[in-house]
């Protein structure tokens, strides 16, 4: 347990009162509606036929992540913090009741095609009218516009066609494991909806708002992009013998990894002194940026015997003992031990109702008035489905009717 699980257990969410249906499949939609949930927003994920998808995908790169129940893990990701509910909206009296729920609602999340949405009623010229009001999130591949704005896509689609594969400076597409993209598109899409919900209540209009995989993983590029806009310089390389010792990695004695990030020439003397080589300051191979840059390949061979000699936890010891910023470099599963995380709330604990204790990531941004975080899992297909039938004002003969001609389940 947090030392601060105590005092925040006081504290309110920041969206609470804050009502979310969500219509979405997989997770660049669904993944922002678990944001918004993560700030208390009640969030409602309405399925029918076999459920969303996702539920059913349990296996990518060799790797099973179905859980004990047979699901998916992934599932479980994009939809924390949600009730669910089974809802045939394709029938009149399922169409009907999604209209109840979108009256009642603050924000409309889909990531459905153009033409499925305008096909199932759910567009927002149609949910507008019904809700004037609404927030109406989307989102598509490659944008609201343009010849493919009707086209589906995946993660790895969006990675691709924005660049974002060559990003390491390999001269191979290098593929970000697993769902990056999707969840950088959830965490802009949550965003956009908390803007629209701000102007909503100064102005009092509701509106639709828009992200794509194709623009998010442009924006997350901003710098390279900008670099190579405005002065045609190319993907820089992460090629080891291409970076100065002052920015790199290297492999120590133990077999694990540091990465160096100083920038400043007043460093390169003080680098060479901790680790020992004090001659190399002043060899005229090396002794100023420009000629060091012409030896690169020399000087890392150089520095990698040298990073042999010590395991990473002594060069990280001699290294802040002398103000030079490196950092260990990571496995995932290390992340969860990591006394930083810990300490900020970055990684907590939480009780998952099929695998017990378990750390997960945490909100990543503190609030010193409100909380925020995960709450619950995902839940099971129409798992709280009578609850918000009562909430709309269903009796419990009508419930029962509904159930028996499949309607909801």
């Amino acid at each position: 347990m947090n030392k601060e699980d105590t005092v925040d257990d006081l504290k309110p969410y920041p969206l609470e009162g804050i009502r979310v249906v969500d219509y979405g499949v997989f997770h660049a939609g669904p993944g922002a509606s678990s944001i918004l949930g993560e700030l208390g927003a009640e969030v409602i994920k309405v399925e029918n036929g076999r459920g969303d998808p996702e539920r059913f995908w349990t296996e990518t790169g060799g790797v099973d992540f179905s859980m004990p129940d047979g699901g998916s893990l992934m599932f479980e990701v994009s939809n924390r913090n949600k009730k669910g509910i089974y809802l045939d909206i394709k029938t009149n009296k399922g169409m009907r009741l999604f209209r109840r729920l979108i009256k009642r609602a603050d924000v409309f999340v889909t990531n459905l095609r153009k033409s499925t949405k305008i096909n199932l009623g759910i567009d927002y010229a149609t949910i507008s009218k019904i809700n004037p009001m609404i927030i109406y999130a989307g989102v598509s591949g490659f944008g609201p516009e343009g010849p493919e704005s009707d086209a589906g896509a995946f993660d790895p689609m969006g990675q691709a066609r924005s660049g974002m594969m060559f990003m390491s400076g390999s001269e191979e597409p290098v593929l970000l494991n697993l769902a990056v993209l999707d969840q950088t598109t959830a965490i802009a899409l949550s965003q956009a909806v908390m803007t629209a919900l701000f102007y909503r209540e100064r102005k009092g209009v509701g509106q639709e708002i828009h992200a794509s995989l194709l623009g998010t993983a442009i924006w997350f590029q901003y710098t390279n992009l900008m670099m190579n806009g405005l002065m045609s310089i190319d993907q820089i390389s992460s090629r080891r013998s291409l970076n100065s010792p002052l920015r790199n990695c290297f492999r120590c004695k133990d077999g694990e990894w540091v990465v160096g990030t100083h920038h400043d020439e007043r460093h390169w003397g003080l680098l060479c002194e901790v680790t020992g080589q004090p001659e190399l300051r002043d060899d005229p191979r090396f002794s100023n940026e420009a000629v060091r840059s012409a030896h690169c390949a020399e000087l890392i061979r150089i520095f990698d015997r040298v990073f042999e000699t010590r395991t990473r936890a002594e060069w990280l010891e001699l290294f802040k003992a002398h103000g030079l910023m490196f950092s260990p470099v990571q496995k995932i599963h290390e992340v969860f031990s990591d006394p930083q995380a810990l300490e900020n709330g970055y990684i907590v604990d939480f009780n998952h109702r099929a695998l017990g204790r378990k750390k997960i990531p945490g909100y990543p941004i503190h609030f010193s008035q409100v909380k925020a975080g995960t709450r619950t899992m995902a839940p099971g297909l129409g798992e709280h489905t009578h609850t918000v039938m009562k909430e709309i004002g269903l009796s419990e003969e009508e419930i029962a009717e509904l159930k028996k001609e499949g309607v909801i389940k």
